[in-house]
């Protein structure tokens, strides 16, 4: 269990809970908000301070997603505290939401206690997705941390007087979700003097042996012999080589083999093409493509996928020295397409179109699908609450927009405009790796990249998905903590699983 905190359900009212924080869900109705059905009868309403209707006009409730208040209440061990928790309609959207106000306020405490409003099966996986990624703390702190600070053991989720058989298997499958979410958090969040692209492989070495999958890892030898120009040339101004990680999962009678490919810059000053510090102190953040499909693969079995999964993780840290990539120098990739390299802060598209190009002619893939911190264009296009998606096929497009939506990362589709095709080209190589438009074209960051890396897809129907903007996060909100997001890492689970 890789959280403080773990979530479980428990037959049995609320009123019958021995947990520290009583939490008593609420619902909007026509005349205000309402306790859920069966709970104000339930002998809670004995031991409050006034009324419900008072308490709700006195705290100002409605019953909104994620509006809490709490109180002390008496009762046979002492002084316990309750909470009055908005859930909205009861939709997976308004349950993920009330699980992370619930789990930031029961901050300080050890067990906590929450009446089940009796919302299915996804609005149940959705809260304790909610629960445990609000949870979630990454911190190289030395010193403890505050009590009050400090996530709830347990969440206890009173599921009354029903079977709750069908409540744990959700509850089960959102922790799965979470679990994948948070070891690509730890991945993304961990500095990058500790998270070189040999350490990844370890990791990935790591999830393979504890998940039965199979894993392969050139060094930069093997990518030196097998042809891997761009990985290579991205990595070569380090002292820290690059690599390139092969995951495979392959259950019983696959129905299809999906072929994940992440990017995995280590860090990234830009090269030559140096950044300023302001934008390079995110840029241990910049792996967080390959974290993703790695977390991914470390839950398939357990969220039931069946389909055969291979992951591709394209490892190197981009530095500056005198062995870096020269501007106008141009490389090689997998499938002998030359690349000029114009900026060498466009360097994730390098080792992507690598990764691509050996997926697409070595694992004949049926769906190809890659996640990158790819591009700051994205994030001015979309902001960070939206992820950009890309594809060459419609019903791709559609699925995984739909998985986006369920869990709560929202994708939105953005134009592979022909027009602007020949600003890919190179005059010297097949391609530069940045848009060489004109005066007829404005920029378009983020299309650039995305046509450059469909010519590495072929014919096989691929999705990108640029998460430059919603990858990150400088502030705690919601299921957020301040760094790494791992976004789109639910999303890939849910869609992979639904195949």
């Amino acid at each position: 269990m890789p959280f403080a905190t773990e979530i479980h359900p428990v037959p049995g009212k609320l009123v019958d809970s021995t947990a520290d924080l009583l939490v008593l869900p609420l619902i909007p109705g026509d005349s205000g908000p309402e306790a859920v059905e069966g709970v104000a009868e339930s002998g809670l309403t004995q031991v409050l301070p006034a009324s419900l209707t008072d308490l709700f006009a006195h705290y100002s409730l409605t019953g909104k997603p994620g509006e809490l208040a709490h109180f002390p209440v008496p009762r046979d061990q002492g002084l316990v505290r309750l909470a009055l928790l908005g859930v909205g309609s009861g939709s997976p959207d308004d349950l993920r939401k009330a699980g992370a106000a619930l789990a930031r306020a029961a901050r300080g405490n050890e067990r906590v206690a929450l009446a089940w409003p009796g919302s299915g099966a996804e609005a149940a996986t959705a809260f304790a997705e909610g629960v445990l990624l609000a949870s979630y703390t990454f911190s190289l702190k030395t010193s403890e941390v505050p009590d009050d600070r400090r996530p709830a053991a347990s969440v206890e989720v009173a599921s009354g007087d029903g079977d709750d058989g069908s409540l744990a298997g959700a509850l089960e499958r959102g922790t799965a979700l979470a679990a994948a979410t948070a070891l690509a958090r730890d991945l993304i969040n961990t500095p990058s003097l500790t998270k070189d692209p040999e350490w990844m492989a370890a990791r990935a070495r790591d999830v393979a042996a504890d998940k039965g999958l199979q894993v392969r890892v050139w060094d930069e030898k093997d990518l030196e012999n097998d042809g891997f120009g761009a990985i290579l040339g991205v990595g070569q101004g380090s002292s820290r080589p690059p690599r390139l990680v092969q995951l495979s999962y392959t259950p019983e009678n696959p129905a299809a083999h999906v072929v994940l490919v992440g990017k995995g810059i280590t860090f990234d000053t830009g090269g030559l093409s140096l950044k300023p510090n302001d934008n390079m102190s995110l840029m241990k953040t910049d792996m967080s493509g390959s974290a993703i499909v790695l977390a991914v693969l470390s839950a398939l079995a357990a969220v039931g996928a069946a389909v055969r999964v291979t992951g591709l993780l394209a490892l190197a840290e981009n530095a500056f020295s005198g062995d870096s990539t020269r501007i106008g120098d141009v490389l090689t990739t997998y499938t002998g397409t030359t690349v000029e390299v114009l900026n060498s802060d466009a360097e994730g598209r390098l080792v992507l179109a690598d990764a691509m190009g050996y997926a697409v002619g070595e694992l004949a893939p049926d769906v190809l699908v890659d996640v990158a911190t790819l591009t700051g264009a994205a994030k001015v296009a979309l902001g960070t609450g939206t992820g950009a998606l890309y594809s060459n096929d419609e019903e791709l497009a559609a699925q995984l927009e739909e998985a986006g939506r369920d869990s709560g990362e929202p994708l939105w589709r953005m134009p592979l405009t022909e027009e602007y095709v020949p600003t890919t080209k190179s005059r010297v190589a097949d391609l530069a790796n940045i848009g060489t438009r004109g005066r007829d074209f404005g920029p378009a960051g983020a299309t650039d990249a995305a046509l450059f890396l469909r010519e590495f897809a072929g014919d096989v129907p691929w999705a990108h998905l640029d998460i430059a903007g919603p990858g990150r996060s400088m502030k705690e909100s919601g299921l957020l903590s301040k760094g790494g997001t791992a976004f789109t890492t639910r999303t890939l689970l849910r869609w992979l699983a639904d195949r």
